[in-house]
């Protein structure tokens, strides 16, 4: 085993006959082994080597990255096999290597996310895949359980654990296999990937949209790397325009290989209509990848992506870690979504790496947003980015005009959400033929069961969190960890029936508010509840599109990626929602995604309005909002931060340790309080509980580390954690630049 000594790894010839392995393990790092007699191996060949009893996959890497104490050549054991992939280029193993360093991370774990298809790495072959058999099979054995579980497979395809993902257990989906309800659907393995053309549609821009892209387009030209902000208001074009930019990489080659584009997406339900956009432009869809795929096309899409085939990926922040051999271009679409930062497993920030991926490629990288992050944005002000705006809409449209609904004078009437403006507002908007959006960021029916007869409040048995209730489903749902059960007829503390209350408002509620005062509504419930395939997303679009929906009740799902002219009202139905709490960037969350969610009305011909309904109007965001004084909320938010020493004026690091014996977390926390550092300019606060005391079963602990700049933050945790052992039941992760501070 080993430790990094070096994050900037040479391309190096192996010496010897010995080869260095980074094992794709969590806990492992780099052993030597044996170059088996008539072997060549070389820097990033994927090899299988043997580890006690075990054969694992691993990774040739660079023989002076990784310190290890050499052992006799006569006591390595011999890599087993070279596997049928291309090497991984030498810009994939600095990523690795700077992942790893960077994010306190062990360097197999950040493999593992590299290789992270097992069957992609074997020889081409056919995959079973299964769907419901139509018709049915004359006589099979189908009792109610096994007929609701076809309901549920309706329209799918994939393999068993493919299928299991929609909620369906595998020894169910084995058994409607063996039933006939299911048939065998053979699917080779590497189908060939389309290719995008880059003047398939060329586009009608406007001059500054023109402009922007030819800035766009220039490094790419020049093949060097360059970090852009691309800043554009909503629906003033801003994928449009980098298209030219991408349109522009796909044009390069090197080494007769073309190149290859990488375009970050926050959402998964926002994948649909950006693909229509992409296939109406380059005449064909782009390489997806995301968590919905199947494993066929998970095998193949990281095949494509490998070998160069695979011109443009689309697809979230797991797709950083894909070993392309000639990217051109990366682009990160809605830069400031917090969806980009990993908060399991490796806890990286996509938006993050993918400036370092395309430093260490030599590309460009674009990073889209009408509300780009603090730390974006300063960075382009500083000429570190450079900084190409789109200040107006396309066509002409103009942006909706924001008013404040002030709930201290006119509240809500008793067992309602909205107050009567907003209802009025509502019931004109339909009148006239058009649609609304109700945003609140706040899934189910609502946040809190309580019991009105001994005050219980139903919490999750694995976390300190409330149960929320799911009334679509019947059931208590943990946002957290998952965790279902149905809602009780009875309280389960004192018994006493009848007694249970939901208390506070989710989407669902509204959503029933709304079908109550206007029956003719045709309402639609929009959260990862509802929207969590791009099927699923394809066939909202189409709903709304058509008229099939007039009223639209959402999360933050609905704030970014739709394009619906006819919807000319949003109302936020609590705007003070995201200011509680104790969140550094509270104010400039709420500031991105109510302008993001205002962004929704009035793109096309018809002017569109937005109504925040608030308890707090007077609060510095809210007024910035109104006013649309976007600079002066900026420059407000700016001087917090800097005099305050937050990032990006400062540095951020987050120590949680975590297990499931409280008093042993207890213990390892004032362990690790008695060794923490004491320095000019670093500030350990804690340990004290996390906000979210208990996770999926373990207690948790939570120091956080507030550091100037420049100090070295990650070698000044290591020596502390270092100095300190703890019992092998208590974890301790890092989580450096943290943005959640659960």
């Amino acid at each position: 085993m080993s430790t990094s000594s070096d994050d900037t790894p040479q391309a190096g010839r192996i010496a010897g006959n010995r080869v260095r392995v980074l094992l794709c393990q969590h806990g492992l790092s780099v052993f030597d082994y044996r170059i088996p007699e008539g072997e060549t191996l070389r820097p990033g060949d994927v090899v299988r080597v043997p580890l006690g009893p075990r054969q694992v996959t691993g990774v040739v890497w660079d023989p002076d990255v990784f310190a290890v104490q050499e052992v006799a050549e006569s006591r390595l054991r011999p890599v087993s096999a070279r596997l049928p992939v291309p090497p991984l280029p030498e810009a994939t193993r600095k990523l690795v290597s700077w992942t790893a360093r960077y994010y306190m991370a062990p360097a197999g774990a950040v493999l593992r996310m590299v290789l992270s298809v097992a069957d992609a790495l074997e020889e081409a072959r056919t995959i079973l895949e299964y769907r419901v058999a139509e018709p049915l099979p004359a006589g099979a054995p189908l009792t109610k359980k096994r007929l609701e579980a076809l309901e549920l497979l309706a329209g799918k395809q994939g393999t068993v654990r493919d299928l299991a993902r929609a909620g369906v257990s595998e020894s169910m989906i084995r058994t409607l296999i063996a039933a006939g309800a299911l048939r065998a659907v053979p699917v080779a393995a590497d189908a060939p990937i389309p290719q995008p053309e880059p003047d398939f549609a060329r586009p009608v821009l406007s001059p500054e949209q023109a402009e922007a892209a030819d800035a766009l387009r220039r490094p790419v030209t020049e093949g060097r790397f360059a970090p852009l902000l691309l800043e554009g208001v909503t629906g003033s074009g801003k994928t449009e325009v980098y298209f030219e930019a991408v349109a522009e990489a796909l044009r390069q080659t090197n080494n007769g290989m073309g190149g290859q584009v990488l375009v970050l997406l926050p959402e998964i339900a926002l994948t649909e209509p950006w693909l229509n956009r992409f296939k109406a432009r380059f005449g064909c869809l782009p390489t997806a990848w995301h968590s919905d795929l199947t494993q066929s096309a998970r095998r193949r899409a990281w095949r494509a992506a490998a070998s160069g085939e695979a011109r443009v990926v689309v697809g979230a922040r797991s797709a950083l870690f894909l070993p392309y051999p000639n990217l051109k271009l990366i682009v990160v679409d809605e830069e400031h979504e917090t969806t980009f930062k990993q908060e399991e497993g490796v806890l990286y920030h996509g938006r993050d790496v993918a400036v370092m991926r395309a430093s260490l490629e030599g590309c460009p990288v674009i990073l889209a947003s009408a509300t780009p992050a603090l730390e974006t944005r300063l960075n382009a002000e500083s000429g570190k980015y450079s900084h190409v705006r789109l200040p107006d809409r396309f066509g002409g449209a103009s942006m909706p005009a924001i008013a404040s609904l002030d709930l201290r004078r006119t509240p809500p009437e008793r067992g309602r959400w909205l107050c009567e403006p907003l209802h009025r507002a509502v019931a004109e908007t339909l009148a006239r033929g058009e649609q609304a959006l109700l945003f609140l960021n706040r899934r189910g029916y609502a946040p809190l069961t309580l019991c009105r007869t001994c005050g219980e409040r139903i919490t999750c048995p694995m976390c300190s969190a409330w149960l929320v209730e799911h009334r679509l489903t019947g059931r208590l749902h943990c946002h957290h960890c998952g965790f279902a059960m149905p809602i009780p007829k009875a309280c389960p503390k004192c018994g006493d029936t009848d007694s249970l209350v939901a208390c506070g408002p989710g989407v669902e509620r509204v959503a029933e508010e709304v079908e109550r005062f206007l029956p003719e509504a045709k309402v639609a419930v929009v959260t990862s509840d509802t929207i969590y395939s791009p099927a699923k997303a394809a066939a909202f679009v189409e709903s709304v599109e058509t008229g099939a929906v007039n009223v639209l009740v959402g999360t933050q799902m609905l704030a970014k990626g739709y394009h619906f002219p006819n919807l000319t009202l949003v109302g936020v139905v609590d705007a003070d929602l995201g200011l509680a709490g104790g969140d550094l960037r509270a104010a400039e969350r709420t500031f991105q995604q109510i302008t993001q969610v205002a962004g929704r009305a009035g793109r096309g011909e018809k002017p569109g309005r937005v109504m925040l309904q608030t308890y707090q109007p007077e609060a510095p965001v809210l007024k910035a909002l109104v006013a649309g004084d976007i600079e002066g909320f900026y420059r407000a938010e700016s001087a917090a931060r800097e005099r305050h020493g937050m990032p990006p004026f400062g540095r951020l690091a987050a120590l949680i340790l975590s297990g499931p014996d409280q008093g042993a977390v207890n213990d390892a926390a004032q362990a690790l309080a008695r060794q923490a550092p004491r320095m000019a300019g670093l500030e350990v606060l804690g340990p004290a509980p996390a906000p979210l005391a208990l996770l999926r079963g373990r207690h948790r602990m939570r120091f956080l580390v507030k550091a100037r700049k420049g100090l070295p933050l990650q070698a000044i945790l290591g020596e502390w954690l270092g100095r300190v052992r703890w019992p092998s039941s208590v974890r301790v992760t890092a989580d450096i630049d943290p943005q959640s501070f659960l």
